[in-house]
Order: structure tokens, then C-alpha cells, then sequence
């Protein structure tokens, strides 16, 4: 009956849905929700019928617009400012104690900053990596081992770290050294979990994807010649990611139906870069 519900889960997958009720039993921590991939995947979650907690940074309405459609008693909306440690710690503590339980930690939420450049000021430079570094390595990590030693002490659990193709092949753009770097680290983090806790029940998963429709990337493609159009011409699929499709993918990995999969890096990019 297990391998049943399980093709079922991976046959709807591959159809572009979820099954309603999905991740009913599931209580799920998405950092970054109030825009772009983090909405996605809060709305993904409540629709397949997961508690979502939602955490913010200054957009609380972006935050209650990507989980109206939950329920109140499902959903809770935190604020912290990733950059402090205190406050990672914080949200974490009141996640943790809202349900009892976080059976899934989505490290979604990462700055990327376009002043780091070779050519900048040591200050600047210096203060491009710290925020970077603080934000989408510390913060995250924190959260880790937050996560880790809660599900140690239920029985089990997951994380998904939402990375990037830069993780893997570097940027193409000097000025975002950072944020590559930055990628790449907490990848790594997220595969040591995997490793040192298969045998916990722990699951990790890395998505790494490539350009997204999100307010950030359409921005940078308005700085470059061509704009979008000359972005898209460069993708093998003529095509930028859509959040949704990024939510549905991380909506399987924490319904637990792919246990095995625990460490792999999923590549979402249109056969734009292949390993």
C-alpha cells in the first residue's frame, strides 16, 4: 500500500498537481514567503493541506497574501530579520512551539546583492559579503541545527534548501560573487545533514534553480542589454522557471514519498545547464 500511495503522489507530481491532502499531517516552515519562489511555496503547502508558518522580513502583507487561502488556525505569520542570529533563534523557538512540532524546514529566503564587485571598495566589498554571508549562510544553518536537533528528538524530518545554479557553475556576473559562494555553502550544509542523518530518518534536499520569474531576476534582466528577451534567448528552453513550479517540486520532497532522493541536488533550469 506504501509503494501505491507513493506512485500515486509521484504520477500526480509529473501531471503538474497535488493531491489534496497531501501534507495534512505535516507542519512546515518557509523562510522568504511574503514574495517571489518563498509564496509559492507557502500557497503550494496550504493547498496540499499543511500547517504553513510563514516567515517574513518587512513584508507582512506580501506574507498574509501568500497564505490567505489557508485557514487561520493552520498558518502563522513570523517576522525576523535574518541577518540577526538572536532572531533566527527566536523564530525557530516560537515555530517549533506553535504546533509542538516543524516536521519541514524550507530555507528559502537569501539576499542577493549587485555592488559586490571586484572593482568596489574594500568597505563595500567587505560589507556586500557580510550581509550575504549572514542572511544566506548563518541564518540558514542556524535554522539547520535547529532543525536537526528537533527532529532528533521526534523521530525525524526534513529539509529543503533552495539554492541555485550558481551553487554549481559559479555567476556569471562578478559583482554577485557573494551570492554564489553563498549558494554553494549552504548546499553543502544541507548535504552534511543528509549524510550524518540518513540513518535518523533525517531527509535533506538541495533545489538549485535557474532564472526565476521572480521581482528580483525581472529587475536584473532590466539592467542588462536586451532585457528579458535576451535572458530567455539564452536558456536552452527559451523559458524562465515559474515559483509555481519550484512550490509543486518542493511540495513532493516534503510529502516524504522520495526518502532515497535525501541529498540529491535537483537541477530546475530547462536544460539550460546539465551536470
Amino acid at each position: 500500500m506504501r509503494n501505491n500511495v507513493r506512485y500515486a503522489h509521484a504520477c500526480q507530481f509529473a501531471a503538474g498537481g497535488m493531491m489534496p491532502g497531501e501534507l495534512d499531517d505535516r507542519t512546515i516552515l518557509v523562510t522568504g514567503a511574503s514574495k517571489g519562489i518563498g509564496a509559492a511555496i507557502a500557497r503550494a503547502c496550504g493547498a496540499a493541506g499543511a500547517r504553513v508558518i510563514a516567515h517574513y522580513g518587512r513584508d507582512r502583507a506580501g506574507a498574509e497574501a501568500a497564505t490567505a487561502e489557508i485557514a487561520p488556525e493552520r498558518r502563522l505569520l513570523l517576522e525576523a530579520d535574518l541577518g540577526d542570529l538572536r532572531a533566527v533563534q527566536a523564530m525557530w523557538n516560537e515555530a517549533a512551539a506553535w504546533q509542538g512540532r516543524v516536521d519541514v524546514l524550507v530555507n528559502n529566503a537569501a539576499v542577493m546583492l549587485w555592488d559586490g564587485g571586484f572593482d568596489e571598495s574594500e568597505p563595500q566589498w567587505d560589507a556586500v559579503w557580510e550581509e550575504t554571508l549572514a542572511v544566506n549562510v548563518l541564518a540558514p544553518a542556524r535554522l539547520m541545527r535547529g532543525a536537526v536537533n528537533h527532529f532528533l528528538e521526534m523521530g525525524g524530518g526534513a529539509i529543503v534548501t533552495i539554492s541555485s545554479w550558481a551553487a554549481q557553475r559559479g555567476v556569471t556576473n562578478p559583482a554577485t560573487i557573494a551570492y554564489g559562494a553563498s549558494k554553494a555553502a549552504v548546499r553543502s550544509a544541507t548535504q552534511s545533514v543528509a549524510r550524518g542523518y540518513a540513518r535518523q530518518n533525517i531527509q535533506a534536499y538541495i533545489v538549485a534553480p535557474g532564472v526565476v520569474r521572480t521581482r528580483l531576476s525581472e529587475q536584473f534582466a532590466a539592467t542588462q542589454p536586451g532585457g528579458e528577451a535576451a535572458v530567455a534567448a539564452g536558456l536552452a528552453s527559451g523559458e524562465w522557471v515559474e515559483p509555481d513550479e519550484l512550490a509543486r517540486l518542493v511540495v513532493f520532497l516534503a510529502s516524504g514519498v522520495a526518502p532515497q532522493l535525501s541529498g540529491a541536488t535537483l537541477d530546475v533550469n530547462g536544460a539550460s545547464y546539465i551536470r
